[in-house]
């Protein structure tokens, strides 16, 4: 296997997809933010001066998958035909649980824009309580499942 975003030189390219198929992509991404759980109550009961921690990760997270692009130096920009995003509090562990599913169909997959999701929708839990919680820990972003184009299938670990 090589490595597909570096030419013969080495120097970083941008993949060529215009001969693979189109078909439809979906991706699952998950992660976690462990916090005191002081700060996990304030959350779930919504009383911080910023306002809706959840809601407004939420549309972060949506807000990150459309514009991964952007983000990403390598990444195409490709029709989102779908987002899904699941914030849940975990009061066992004072954590908040990030599940994102993004959907396109087109020529390359959509990994990179649920990761994305995900990782800005924890720094945006991070970013509107970091002054009464500074030891958040953002943890375990990962791929757990995937659909669609010339790979196929993949299920992650759970873990």
């Amino acid at each position: 296997m090589e490595f597909t975003h570096l030419d013969a030189q080495g120097r970083p390219k941008m993949v060529d997809v215009t001969p693979k198929e189109e078909s439809r992509r979906l991706a699952v991404a998950k992660g976690t933010i462990q916090m005191k759980p002081s700060t996990l109550e304030r959350i779930i009961q919504g009383n911080l001066k910023k306002g809706d921690v959840l809601s407004v990760a939420q549309t972060a997270g949506i807000m990150a998958v459309k514009k991964t692009w952007e983000a990403i130096p390598m990444c195409h920009n490709i029709p989102i035909t779908g987002v899904e995003m699941e914030l849940e509090p975990d009061e066992e562990t004072s954590a908040i649980h990030i599940t994102v599913t993004a959907v396109t169909y087109g020529k390359t997959g959509i990994e990179m824009e649920a990761l994305h999701g995900v990782a800005v929708a924890a720094l945006t839990i991070y970013d509107m309580c970091k002054a009464i919680d500074r030891s958040m820990k953002i943890m375990e972003i990962r791929l757990v499942e995937k659909s669609g184009g010339q790979s196929g299938e993949f299920r992650g670990e759970e873990y």
